[in-house]
């Protein structure tokens, strides 16, 4: 059964390509455009958005918020020394940014594509062959639409890292982002996203990651108050390359993370994490897919939720294991901390697995504070508040370990105490 045609609206949204697009960076998004098409807009009968209403990132018009709440917006990571390349509302701020230079590594402005030739057999590419087993309309529509965005390739080790701010300006504002990473053989990257930067923003990023390159990934979602956003990361592994992914949602109206990894080169390891953290009005989304293509590789997925007040945390992990992928090592767990009965969490985890000499897991728990730890504390004089966010920071400690750079899993923990010190009681 096939999937419903576009709305009118949507229709017309993806009628016309962004100005100065050209040459092949306009022929992308062609294809982008006739695969948003063809595939729709999500729905709740869709088998991967049940748990997740697609309306608020579908909707015409960018959700309104207060000035109030964009006044409180504060950069995450502030210590770390990084080239910082700033977008307000969407758009590339070059008065606030760092110049873009850094040895060993290009940058380019999405809006000069014609400059990074290599990024021609990327953009859009990875993006495309990650529809299977998963149809992700929005990731479509972003490649076809996207007005700005980077384009970065790491040559050989960059001696800092790469850190994109997302700001905001004005109480409502709609954003859509498409970034493209190549790593060469050999050359390690790590790469820095702070703070949601639109009423509604909507981003894609595209890794290729070379033989037996290094690329980190840390990513840390706020301000509370940002209400809506949709992030899609793909990725490409060659042989004997790593790949690490952590992802910091604290709050907001809704935020659907998707990942989908194909490690395509024996010998590779991609480890995703994440840790969401939600009080009140908050649906906070992981999906993530893990295609084993390869022999003798490692993957993990680790993701832990702490939810209050009525709020939702989904999981949506896979682990695809290819017949000639023998000797896969996955590892797979999620993990909810109901804080209250009116908290929920929705999980979906899935093994697929066609080779005969794997080693795979997978499991999915949701409960309150363990009461026997909570006394233990209790009996040691420490109060019952403290005590609770001990245990939290403890049950959250799995995923921030996936975090390799000290000074940023630091800055991770100093984000996590402080949202769990303004949520007590």
């Amino acid at each position: 059964m096939g999937r419903p045609e576009p709305k009118p609206a949507a229709d017309a949204r993806l009628s016309a390509l962004p100005d100065g697009t050209a040459g092949w960076l306009a022929e992308a998004r062609e294809a982008a455009r006739a695969r948003a098409r063809a595939l729709g807009l999500p729905g709740r009968r869709d088998e991967y958005w049940r748990f997740t209403n697609p309306g608020p990132l579908v909707a015409a018009g960018a959700p309104g918020i207060a000035d109030a709440a964009v006044a409180g917006d504060a950069e995450a990571f502030a210590g770390i020394d990084a080239l910082r390349l700033v977008f307000r509302d969407g758009v590339f701020d070059a008065a606030a940014s760092d110049a873009a230079a850094l040895a060993g590594v290009e940058v380019v402005r999405l809006a000069d594509a014609p400059r990074a030739g290599w990024a021609r057999d990327l953009y859009g590419r990875l993006e495309a062959a990650g529809h299977l087993p998963v149809p992700r309309p929005l990731a479509a529509a972003n490649t076809a639409l996207a007005a700005d965005g980077l384009l970065i390739r790491a040559r050989t080790g960059a001696a800092r890292p790469v850190m994109i701010v997302y700001r905001r300006s004005s109480g409502s504002s709609d954003g859509m982002l498409h970034h493209c990473v190549r790593l060469d053989a050999g050359a390690r990257l790590t790469l820095v996203e702070a703070g949601t930067g639109a009423a509604r923003l909507t981003t894609v990023t595209e890794v290729e990651v070379g033989e037996g390159a290094v690329f980190h990934h840390i990513r840390a979602q706020g301000p509370e108050e940002a209400p809506v956003a949709a992030t899609h990361l793909f990725a490409r592994l060659a042989a004997r390359s790593e790949f690490r992914s952590f992802t910091l949602t604290a709050n907001g109206r809704l935020t659907r993370n998707e990942a989908f990894v194909e490690i395509a080169g024996p010998g590779a390891l991609a480890h995703l994490a994440g840790a969401a953290l939600g009080d009140g009005a908050f649906h906070q989304d992981d999906t993530v897919f893990v295609r084993h293509a390869a022999e003798g590789c490692e993957s993990r997925q680790v993701f832990k939720k702490v939810l209050r007040h009525g709020a939702t945390g989904v999981f949506q992990g896979k682990i695809h294991v290819l017949p000639h992928a023998q000797k896969t090592d996955g590892y797979q767990i999620s993990q909810a901390l109901l804080l209250d009965e009116d908290a929920q969490f929705l999980a979906k985890p899935e093994l697929e697995i066609y080779a005969d000499d794997v080693k795979c897991s997978h499991g999915s728990t949701a409960g309150a504070i363990d009461a026997t730890s909570l006394f233990y504390l209790r009996a040691r004089g420490l109060p019952r508040a403290e005590a609770e966010a001990l245990l939290v920071l403890a049950f959250l400690a799995e995923a921030v370990a996936e975090i390799a750079e000290p000074d940023l899993a630091a800055a991770v923990e100093a984000l996590l105490d402080d949202w769990i010190g303004r949520h007590r009681g």
